[in-house]
């Protein structure tokens, strides 16, 4: 009777993503077995993703590491757009913590080192589908260590106003602590990459820094002594 009723409940719809042929496979026999998952697609490249993924209307958007770069990172912003409730799994990551908080800002819940194993797998597509995330205890420190950072290195906006910055140059005090290039923060803000770069200019003149770190320090400094 327990089996009948599963047989109701509605399945997980995952879309795999996966460079790896071998670990592309593998994962969709493993996930074709479980009767509450259902593969709605697979590719090996995120530049040719994004529209099946939408399409599909997975509820989670299972990844490998091949498919992980920064760049690739960037297409998420496109499937969330028309997609927001989609949950997104890495698999088979290092355990870096650079790699790791990229992934949180991208929209990442669930995230899995090299030695997962396929029940793993089979677990954090489920956690993430109930609303809850999973990651790597050690690396949560991380997640810590950044919420903390951030609150120190983003100025307030009455400290920006104090350094006589534009509202425009106020916006880019944050990114540039968030590490982000000029073509990053271009796009990000729907302007091109001179334009960021004249603001930088005019930022570093007014502020007296010597690099794009100084302009950060400053800020953090003038609002720690006010």
């Amino acid at each position: 009777m327990l089996e009948g009723d599963e047989r109701l409940c509605p399945r997980t719809k995952v879309f795999l993503l996966a460079g790896n042929r071998l670990l592309r496979e593998a994962l969709g026999r493993i996930l074709r077995k479980r009767e509450d998952i259902l593969v709605v697609g697979e590719s090996a490249d995120s530049s040719d993703a994004v529209r099946p993924i939408v399409s599909s209307e997975a509820d989670v958007l299972l990844m490998d590491c091949t498919t992980t770069t920064r760049r690739n990172f960037k297409f998420l912003s496109e499937v969330r757009l028309t997609l927001p409730d989609v949950q997104v799994v890495l698999v088979g990551i290092d355990e870096d913590e650079t790699a790791f908080v990229n992934s949180i800002r991208f929209g990442v819940y669930g995230y899995l080192l090299k030695d997962a194993s396929a029940a793993d797998v089979l677990s954090a597509i489920r956690t993430v589908v109930q609303g809850e995330a999973v990651c790597p205890p050690r690396l949560c420190r991380a997640l810590m260590k950044m919420v903390s950072s951030e609150a120190l290195l983003v100025p307030k906006v009455n400290v920006k106003l104090r350094l006589g910055l534009t509202r425009r140059e106020q916006e880019l005090v944050p990114l540039i602590a968030h590490g982000l290039t000029n073509k990053e923060i271009a796009s990000h803000l729907n302007l091109s990459e001179q334009t960021i770069k004249n603001h930088i200019h005019r930022m570093l003149r007014k502020l007296g820094a010597d690099g794009r770190a100084g302009v950060v320090e400053i800020a953090q400094a003038q609002e720690l002594a006010s």
